[in-house]
């Protein structure tokens, strides 16, 4: 899918302006890896993706989205936040990231292909590279998935 560029205010970007953006262009992962359709909230501390459940992902079986697909979900939405800062602020590459821990990752329920979820990861912390965060996921106002996440960035190398 091909988006067109849109000017926008980097630093608060409005929802129209952030769906503009492939997020393709944010991630290190590629098809059919990629867990996230859309990034709809960006601001200093709180991300948000939005994704239709597809039948050909990698994480459906029988007709509802694994528990493993979404915590990929939690972490690319993380990485997406990750790739917007890298690529709009900072102006450099993407970087690769790491889980380095999860915890109190309780799912209430999976959501079934058609459903459109709302990812949300909310900083708590930054430090030397790492990131600790709060997750869930929602459909519609059920809440399907809470969890607090710690990714490790790497650091790029200088070439």
């Amino acid at each position: 899918m091909i988006k067109k560029m849109v000017n926008f205010d980097v630093e608060s970007p409005s929802e129209a302006a952030l769906r503009a953006i492939d997020v393709h262009e944010l991630l290190p992962q590629q098809e059919p890896f990629v867990m996230i359709g859309t990034l709809i909230h960006f601001d200093k501390t709180l991300t948000v993706t939005e994704t239709e459940v597809q039948k050909n992902n990698i994480f459906v079986d029988d007709d509802r989205f694994s528990a493993s697909g979404m915590m990929e979900n939690i972490a690319q939405t993380c990485a997406a936040r990750i790739g917007y800062v890298n690529k709009y602020i900072l102006k450099k590459g993407i970087q690769l990231g790491f889980i380095g821990a999860v915890r109190n990752f309780e799912v209430i329920d999976l959501p079934h292909v058609g459903d459109v979820i709302t990812t949300r990861v909310e900083v708590k912390e930054e430090v030397f590279g790492m990131t600790l965060a709060e997750a869930s996921i929602t459909c519609g106002d059920k809440v399907l998935v809470t969890s607090e996440i710690k990714i490790a960035v790497k650091e790029q190398e200088e070439a």
